[in-house]
């Protein structure tokens, strides 16, 4: 498919849907999916101690979907390469349905905590095989002046389906249930699988690959070690502590919104950290396209996360919890677009791929340990002293960073790369001593 116009907007020349339909329906699939990523945080955590399940077996579940991500990241690119885009991302639609439709038999099978389990890690790896086609989708269907746009707009879809989630989860499982809210996530992914099979053609059809699938092809120049690094830490803090605790400090504090119990209120809270985030990605992109470094946006962004953190350390009641919680997804939205732009900067053309990738792992890895420290040692100390210990993450990044770009570039404030028709500038050390 081509990114020309048609003449019918809603049909390309050669009768396949046009790149704004296709768009569209990657978007809304996107986030109509991502209900059953945040569907679950707003209940599980509470819902562990009625059916037996310890706090580190809580958190382990929470994060198998971060774990399956780890190996399914890399080979799911390489399998888009082979086989093209369509089949892979309807897949991993469907697959993410099964995976929410595992949660409505929890609830009522023997062992529940294994069918958990086997939901998140199914849903990990499908979310692997959706991530890693729609990007693609979006590539081959626009030309270069729109395809950003067509990103961020994909991104966006995925980011504010969680946040959905959350509050469908926290809101809807309280009134109605939570095998509704769980059956209602369902409900959605399987509209998401079924848009997407009628409306997304193949977009990336090339000769079969021989290459090899290698999950554990990384990169590991200083740039992006630095950069996983503090998307290690970052994701850490917010994903691992945040989410997976939050129900449990309001339960604990008895602080809810709106009239809800914890349950309720924590999918709000946890909502409106995520849609500060998604206005923030591209408020703190912009920020550091405007400035001479993209660094001081960065460094900026990680402070407000971490002052978060120590706000809901002492909260005691929704007065504090709201801006805590606005001050967590400023910080941690707003560190995102820099960050990535900066290993833009930071990265050849050729490495980028590997690049982003090996980041993706880190991300998961500090996702995926968050809930499996936090949740055990809040049972034994309490929330204040983890929530102080999650502020100090986003500060030691800033370390990390500081470090990593004098190591790299002999400056602590590198200068933001220029454009031109190449692409990217790569900043490196041979252009300091220019």
């Amino acid at each position: 498919m081509t990114a020309t116009a048609p003449a019918d907007p809603g049909e390309s020349d050669d009768g396949e849907p046009s790149p704004r339909v296709v768009i569209a329906s990657v978007v809304v699939s996107t986030l109509f999916v991502g209900f059953g990523g945040g569907v679950v945080f707003p209940i599980f955590p509470a819902l562990g101690s009625v059916l037996g399940i310890s706090p580190f077996l809580v958190g382990l579940i929470l994060s198998a979907n971060r774990f399956a991500r780890l190996v399914a990241n890399a080979p799911a690119g390489a399998l888009v390469d082979k086989f093209g885009a369509r089949t892979p991302f309807v897949a991993g639609l469907g697959l993410q349905a099964v995976a929410t439709l595992g949660y409505v038999v929890s609830l009522g099978a023997p062992m529940p905590e294994a069918w958990f389990f086997g939901a998140r890690v199914l849903l990990g790896a499908a979310s692997a095989l959706t991530f890693a086609t729609s990007h693609t989708i979006a590539a081959d269907v626009t030309a270069s002046d729109s395809r950003g746009r067509s990103m961020g707009l994909i991104r966006g879809g995925s980011i504010l389906g969680f946040p959905l989630g959350l509050l469908l989860g926290g809101v809807i499982s309280e009134l109605a249930g939570n095998r509704t809210a769980f059956g209602l996530a369902f409900g959605f992914a399987v509209v998401a699988t079924v848009l997407a099979y009628a409306t997304v053609p193949e977009t990336h059809v090339s000769a079969e690959s021989t290459r090899a699938v290698d999950p554990w092809d990384v990169d590991v120049s200083l740039p992006t070690v630095t950069v996983g690094l503090l998307n290690a830490a970052t994701w850490f803090a917010y994903m691992g502590v945040l989410f997976a605790s939050l129900v449990l400090f309001l339960e604990a504090e008895s602080i809810g919104v709106l009239g809800f119990d914890a349950q309720g209120s924590s999918g709000v809270f946890m909502a409106m950290t995520v849609l500060s985030a998604a206005v923030f990605m591209f408020l703190g992109g912009s920020l550091s396209d405007a400035a001479d470094s993209r660094v001081p946006a960065v460094i900026l962004f990680l402070c407000l996360l971490a002052s978060g953190f120590v706000v809901l350390s002492r909260a005691t009641s929704v007065w504090t919890v709201v801006p805590a919680c606005l001050l967590m997804g400023t910080g941690m939205g707003g560190t995102l677009g820099p960050m990535m732009a900066l290993l833009a900067d930071l990265t050849p053309a050729d490495r980028m791929g590997r690049a982003s990738g090996t980041t993706n792992l880190f991300s998961d890895i500090g996702g995926g340990l968050g809930p499996v420290v936090a949740l055990p040692l809040i049972d034994r100390v309490g929330f204040a002293p983890v929530y102080v210990t999650a502020a100090v993450m986003p500060l030691l990044a800033i370390v990390v960073l500081v470090v990593g770009m004098y190591r790299y570039t002999g400056r602590v404030l590198p200068e933001t790369a220029s454009v031109d028709g190449s692409g990217p500038k790569t900043v490196t050390p041979a252009d300091v001593e220019d």
